[in-house]
């Protein structure tokens, strides 16, 4: 493991009863940005049994999601990656986990917009994932404040319209971000 990053987690939103604390390990392979990726994915998707990392009890999954939750028969219910995710792991997905909402969280628009791309040439299967692109000035800025210990004070992530407030260790932030079905 490279790193350990701890988040202190206030919530103004009394439907996101967050965990006061939420600890991410860096991965040797994985960069700041995609430990950031979950923790905004964390809190964007946050619900009842979310995990972040979470191991599988499906011997049959090859993978591991960044963040997922479970139904009570130990399938999961939703599977979120976060940043780099290929079109083919994608495309395996959508039969490993077929009750499963499949969600991709990429930090820009252009990012987004690019694997949608990618999924349309390679043909995978419509209705069935959604996409998530951050502003990116907004995340280069979140990524510039991440220390090994954070505060973060969530205001408000909301899909309709997509807006996303919060104060991260110490600055304000009130961003749009974009969806995507595919």
């Amino acid at each position: 493991m490279a790193g350990k990053y701890s988040f202190h987690l206030k919530s103004a939103d009394r439907r996101r009863a967050l965990p006061g604390k939420v600890v991410i390990g860096q991965k040797d392979t994985e960069t700041s940005a995609h430990v950031l990726l979950k923790l905004l994915g964390y809190l964007l998707f946050f619900r009842d049994r979310l995990q972040i990392e979470p191991r599988l009890h499906d011997d049959n999954i090859p993978y591991l999601p960044d963040l997922a939750q479970f139904d009570y028969t130990l399938r999961a219910a939703l599977w979120v990656e976060c940043g780099e995710c290929s079109v083919e792991k994608l495309d395996r997905l959508a039969v490993k986990v077929p009750e499963a909402e499949i969600w991709v969280l990429k930090r820009s628009f252009a990012e987004a917009e690019n694997l949608l791309r990618l999924m349309a040439k390679h043909g995978l299967r419509r209705n069935r994932y959604h996409l998530v692109g951050l502003d990116a000035d907004m995340f280069a800025e979140l990524e510039s404040l991440l220390r090994a210990r954070n505060e973060v004070y969530w205001v408000a992530g909301e899909f309709e319209p997509p807006n996303l407030q919060l104060d991260f260790n110490g600055l304000w932030f009130d961003a749009p971000f974009q969806v995507w079905a595919f």
